[in-house]
């Protein structure tokens, strides 16, 4: 007998299917499952359903003083599934951080900053005696499940008078700890962006790709990018938005996918603050950014799903097929006006919103926006 059964589901591409849940887990596919002796969830006809939406660059652990969150508030409430805390904590709290999320609906993981104190501070790899690759590798074995990569700061008011050197160590880390996705901040300069780049590898996360700073992909002489940012993606580095309060900027994002040079995921760094007060406020209104500067839905879709889920190895996430995690989210478009806005200050109007309202995570459903429990 199955848990669920979730009829007349239908993603952006494909007609109406049926899908089996049990224990948690996708465990048939089928046009019509012919049993009803499991929970039914019918979706209306105006509703999609995708992978559950995966938010690989947040803040929420809620015992720091800059940057916080509660994972339930940018998680299921936003039709979010699972959130990747990207650095938030270093060894000596993440044990902390872990004991909390186990009480939360979403699923939360965890990128390990590689100072041992986090984000504490804003200039958490000033003191470079803060990086103790046995302190990294000990929280690594005491977490595999948890922690899924490396999270580096790589801009002035992080790094001090360190330049590279954080970046080096970190990649020293990820070497000799099986390769682990390695998540790396851009910001103002020092280090210069072309360094950072030429020292990241394949699989490796660039993050606040977007943004508008000089130290960015954008030069600003002739209003094109940075002839380098191309062999960086040549080689296989995976950008991210990572959006922020200070990092996502139109002009640039525009310009990038003119040149032919997309976002590989789409991610908010959200935190309580720019949660709250814009200019994030959650994954779907940072979704709808790159759709009104020419991103179709249907690559959108993928760039909060299976890309992430890749990038990260999450191995059972991602993807609507048999034996994956059954993690799913609803959502409708709302033909309604809506203002965005960047970063920067600068405007957008979208004719098209994209609204979750059902979030499903292991087979449970939930009311977006309320995380209230239906079935």
């Amino acid at each position: 007998m199955l848990d669920l059964i979730i009829r007349n589901a239908k993603t952006m591409t494909s007609a109406p299917f049926e899908i089996g849940v049990l224990n948690g887990k996708i465990v048939q596919i089928a046009e019509k499952i012919k049993t009803h002796f499991s929970k039914e969830f019918t979706l209306q006809s105006t509703h999609y359903l995708s992978a559950g939406w995966i938010d690989s660059h947040v803040h929420c652990y809620s015992e720091l003083d800059l940057y916080y969150d509660y994972p339930d508030e940018i998680g299921v409430k936003s039709g979010v599934t699972t959130v990747i805390d990207a650095g938030s904590c270093g060894y000596d709290n993440i044990d902390d951080f872990y004991e909390k999320t186990r009480a939360n609906q979403t699923n939360v993981y965890a990128l390990i900053n590689i100072s041992r104190t986090g984000i504490v501070r804003q200039d958490e790899l000033s003191d470079l005696e803060n990086v103790k690759e046995e302190l990294v590798r000990a929280s690594l074995e005491k977490h595999p499940d948890f922690i899924k990569g490396l999270k580096v700061r790589m801009s002035k008011t992080v790094i001090g008078e360190n330049g590279i050197k954080p970046l080096e160590l970190a990649k020293k880390i990820q070497v000799n700890n099986h390769q682990l996705p390695l998540m790396v901040h851009i910001g103002s300069a020092p280090a210069n962006l072309d360094e950072i780049l030429e020292k990241m590898t394949e699989g490796d996360i660039l993050t606040h790709c977007f943004h508008g700073k000089e130290n960015g992909i954008l030069d600003r002489n002739c209003g094109c990018l940075k002839s380098f940012v191309f062999a960086g993606k040549n080689k296989g580095l995976i950008f991210d938005t990572g959006h922020g309060t200070d990092s996502f900027n139109f002009e640039v994002a525009t310009q990038a996918l003119d040149e032919g040079l997309k976002a590989d995921t789409i991610s908010t760094d959200i935190y309580i603050r720019n949660r709250q007060n814009g200019p994030v406020y959650n994954l779907a209104t940072t979704m709808e950014k790159l759709h009104v500067i020419g991103y179709s839905w249907e690559e959108i879709i993928e760039k909060v799903t299976s890309a992430p889920a890749k990038a990260f190895h999450l191995t059972t996430k991602g993807k609507i097929a048999e034996n994956y995690d059954a993690d799913f989210t609803i959502f409708e478009f709302i033909n309604e006006e809506k203002e965005l806005i960047d970063s920067n200050g600068n405007q957008k109007i979208t004719q098209m919103q994209i609204q979750p309202v059902k979030t499903i995570i292991g087979g449970h459903i939930y009311d977006a926006l309320s995380s209230k429990i239906i079935a």
